[in-house]
């Protein structure tokens, strides 16, 4: 009983947070234009500085572990290029392809893993996760403009891929935060009280705009490529390499960051990318709300397995 109610509390406050943001949504409460603007301050400011406040607050011995990172980017590398073979023969539209194989490859680990980790560990290991984030963000990047270039038949443009990287908010954030922590540098109570208050909106903030933007509108045409992205995000990737993760000896924090890394779902960004690059947009919307709804219940169900089998 005790890790049922444990399970509940780590994913009921997301749950909740992103009805709220639904329901001011529907009573027009917030509009469109709001949460557009909110949304483009929350990914600019607030989330960066939760990025870089966890890692700047941690240990680095503590946090510091390249086997995991190797293993995450590994796993993710694997699961990569068993999707380029499957998406291919179970769905013939490029421009669903793409967006599928983006879909589940690229999870919103930024939104998800870091609350989750805050609800499951002690605060001085959060930082694990927040490290996985610095490394993957930046990747997922760049494979999702190449994996969407790819299926349009465009070319790849490497410059403009490692300037988007570059400039990304989150990667500065994250950037900042290890160099003041690697340097031993530390800011200001002003600034550090500051980066902490900011961190503390972003998670909350961020649901909410999520739940906001939310709009189960008729999947018409595309009920079967909507189901094949969310079970494959939501279940089949998860299911396939968490008791990997287990088989290879992560516990505790490192495995509480692979499975948010593996079971978070699509990540909001990919929306807008698929968007610009001539994809199915209305496809990889219905894959973040979907995705986004069902991943609460799917989180409460591995949370509270892993919590059963005392693996977290």
């Amino acid at each position: 009983m005790d890790n049922l109610i444990l399970s509940l509390n780590v994913v009921m406050p997301l749950f909740l947070a992103m009805v709220t943001g639904y329901i001011m949504k529907q009573l027009r409460i917030v509009d469109n234009h709001t949460l557009i603007v909110m949304n483009g301050v929350c990914f600019r400011l607030f989330l960066p500085v939760l990025l870089f406040y966890n890692i700047y607050s941690t240990d680095l011995k503590a946090v510091l572990n390249i086997p995991l990172m190797v293993y995450a980017l590994g796993t993710l590398a694997l699961a990569l290029g068993v999707l380029f073979i499957v998406i291919p023969i179970l769905e013939k539209d490029n421009r669903r392809r793409g967006v599928l194989i983006q879909g589940i490859f690229r999870g919103n680990f930024v939104l998800f893993g870091i609350p989750v980790a805050q609800a499951l560990a002690p605060p001085n290991q959060v930082g694990v996760a927040a490290l996985i984030i610095a490394i993957t963000v930046p990747l997922n990047n760049a494979i999702s403009v190449v994996i969407l270039e790819i299926f349009r038949g465009g070319r790849i443009d490497v410059p403009r891929i490692a300037r988007g990287v570059i400039t990304n908010p989150n990667i500065i954030g994250s950037a900042l935060g290890l160099l003041l922590l690697v340097l031993g540098l530390r800011l200001p109570y002003p600034l550090e009280k500051t980066a902490l208050d900011f961190s503390r909106v972003a998670t909350p903030l961020a649901l909410f705009l999520l739940g906001g933007t939310m709009s189960f509108r008729s999947v018409k045409g595309a009920l079967r490529p909507l189901l094949i992205g969310t079970i494959g995000k939501l279940i089949v990737l998860p299911m396939v390499f968490i008791p990997i993760s287990i088989a290879a000896g992560y516990r505790g924090i490192e495995l509480i960051t692979l499975m948010v890394l593996y079971g978070a779902p699509a990540a909001v960004a990919s929306f807008t990318m698929a968007q610009q690059m001539e994809a199915d947009g209305e496809l990889a919307a219905q894959l973040i709300v979907f995705g986004s709804a069902f991943s609460v219940l799917t989180m409460f169900v591995m949370i509270f397995i892993l919590k059963q089998l005392a693996y977290i």
